[in-house]
């Protein structure tokens, strides 16, 4: 059974950072592109980051560029975002997703990466 089980949001002050991870279980994450998505109360889902299987080539939101920084270490099958000088409007839910294909050269292709989900985590950022 494939399972991504998401870790390490939580509430933060503004300037603050979080490293989200994503552990893949039931198959090994070195042949999937991996993408970071967010959704807040009131607002469509978001892609925030991805990462292609194909050439190690990443995306950002242009909201989180040199802010935000996704990874992933295949020996441990885990994705992470790195998430420096938190705003407000970070505030959301954060899933991790998985697909087997390469990304399409833009942050447009990020929303491909879907076929598997995580149960997403709370990332909350005030004062």
């Amino acid at each position: 059974q494939v399972q991504l089980v998401e870790s390490g949001g939580g509430l933060v002050q503004p300037g603050g950072s979080l490293r989200l991870s994503c552990v893949v279980s039931g198959f090994t994450l070195d042949y999937y592109s991996i993408a970071w998505f967010r959704q807040a109360p009131g607002k469509e889902r978001e892609e925030v980051s991805c990462l292609s299987k194909d050439d190690g080539s990443t995306y950002y939101v242009d909201s989180v560029k040199g802010r935000f920084t996704i990874s992933r270490d295949n020996a441990k099958n885990t994705a992470y975002l790195q998430m420096n000088s938190l705003k407000p409007e970070d505030t959301a839910v954060y899933h991790c997703a998985i697909a087997p294909y390469g990304v399409q050269g833009a942050l447009s292709g990020c929303k491909y990466i879907s076929r598997y989900w995580g149960q997403g985590t709370q990332v909350t950022v005030s004062s």
